[in-house]
């Protein structure tokens, strides 16, 4: 039996633990044996003291084993999986557009969602803007939904990897979120738990983004890309924009209408290129043999074509929703945000946007706190657009006019006008793959 304070101690001093003793600890952990406090102080190690990739590897391990797992591929009669994740962001509603083009290209798309805290928005909690969608299905529903709808997006099991939820509600509180290797093992760990074969990662960078700068996010993704090989699942990062919202929709039911006129074929040109380039990805790396180019052309014909749009249709209807958009909910006071004068949007802050979203009722400061699904930002004007003195930047959706009014000035700082247009920016910055 180990003593935790011995490896913390290790630990503390730079040693590298060998992977029977992290799994030691961290199971022990799960099983309520090792204490929240030495828990933390270990947290607090690794923070300082970083983990070796097999360390890694092996915390990833260990979580994964604390619960049970899914072979999807299995339940489905032997396909290959493919999921997608996101590492958060404002405005992004991506695997809301993604997940109905790839099913509609004939490839099961069955993935675990969570729920938003703080300016990061959740999947879950878009979708609940749905009335009558059900997130939570037994794990019969989800394969069998997947098999007969092509899709299913659910919130994750509570039998799924329990030492990450444990473990991440304590970094949470001991100022432990911020280090590369554990948050590559929290999101790894679901995500192979989860029984994919390939995962698609978007990492977004920048100021609405966890990782601020490309070489942050481009040491989270080598390490994700590491954390694949060694359990041999096929791995591509995208390094995506976050230096301003995604789309123009910021809040749940205006990002689910957003999302839907996506498949329709009228969405924002920064969504819609990255919905495309996250479906060709996961078309190339699934097993209908495509390439990447293939994998677009397929993406953009579904689009094209109406299937996705059934698709969408179809996977509402089968969580119980209507997929109807005008049963969306509604905010009572819609206002304008109008420039102050003539130019170009030089910057939008996407922080600045997400707060106000925030503070709309769009998201919560506390795990426990109420979603106002209604409410929200629509940034009519992006980076690059051109503006007249007057013309609407943005458009506020709140529950109260004094709430309109306190976004409406927050909106207004996150922009910045200037007499030329900035140079023009690629969403995806950067592709890693293994």
């Amino acid at each position: 039996m180990i003593r935790p304070a011995d490896l913390i101690q290790r630990k503390r001093d730079g040693e590298e633990l060998g992977a029977a003793e992290l799994r030691e600890l961290i199971l022990g952990y799960a099983r309520d044996e090792v204490p929240d406090y030495q828990l933390a102080a270990f947290c607090m190690a690794v923070y300082f003291r970083g983990l070796s990739s097999a360390e890694t590897f092996a915390l990833t391990d260990a979580m994964i084993r604390s619960g049970e797992t899914i072979d999807l591929g299995a339940e489905l009669g032997g396909r290959k999986v493919v999921d997608k994740h996101s590492t958060g962001g404002v405005g992004d509603k991506t695997s809301l557009a993604v997940g109905p083009i790839v099913a509609a290209c004939g490839v099961p798309f069955g993935k675990m969602s969570g729920r938003g805290l703080g300016h990061t928005g959740g999947t879950l909690d878009k979708l609940e803007s749905i009335p009558g969608f059900r997130v939570e299905l037994s794990r019969e529903e989800f394969v069998r939904q997947v098999r007969e709808v092509g899709i299913a997006i659910i919130g994750q099991t509570a039998d799924l990897v329990p030492a990450d939820k444990k473990l991440y509600a304590l970094r949470d509180v001991t100022a432990t979120v911020d280090n590369v290797s554990l948050i590559a093992a929290s999101i790894m760990s679901k995500k192979i738990a989860g029984g994919a074969d390939a995962i698609v990662l978007d990492v977004k960078v920048g100021d609405g983004a966890f990782m601020k700068s490309l070489a942050d996010a481009r040491g989270l993704a080598e390490a994700m890309l590491e954390l694949g090989r060694r359990a041999e699942r096929e791995v591509v990062c995208l390094l995506t924009d976050m230096d301003q919202p995604l789309g123009h929709a910021v809040g749940n039911a205006l990002e689910i209408a957003e999302a839907h006129a996506t498949l329709l074929g009228d969405g924002p040109g920064d969504f819609t290129e990255l919905v495309l380039a996250a479906s060709s990805h996961l078309l190339a790396r699934s097993d209908l043999g495509l390439d990447e180019a293939q994998g677009r052309a397929r993406a953009q014909s579904a689009i094209d074509d109406g299937r996705a749009a059934e698709v969408w249709d179809r996977w509402i209807r089968a969580q119980g929703g209507d997929p109807d958009p005008g049963s969306l909910p509604r905010a009572p006071v819609v206002s304008a945000v109008a420039a102050t004068r003539d130019g170009f949007v030089h910057r939008l802050g996407a922080i600045r946007v997400g707060v106000a979203a925030l503070e709309l009722g769009a998201g919560r400061r506390a795990k426990e706190d109420a979603i106002d699904h209604a409410v929200g930002i629509v940034c009519h004007k992006k980076r690059g657009d051109s503006v007249r003195a007057g013309e609407p930047l943005a458009e506020i959706h709140a529950a109260r006019a004094g709430d309109a009014e306190a976004a409406a000035a927050a909106v207004l700082e996150a922009y910045e006008l200037s007499d030329a247009a900035p140079p023009a920016q690629p969403i995806v910055l950067d592709v890693l793959s293994s």
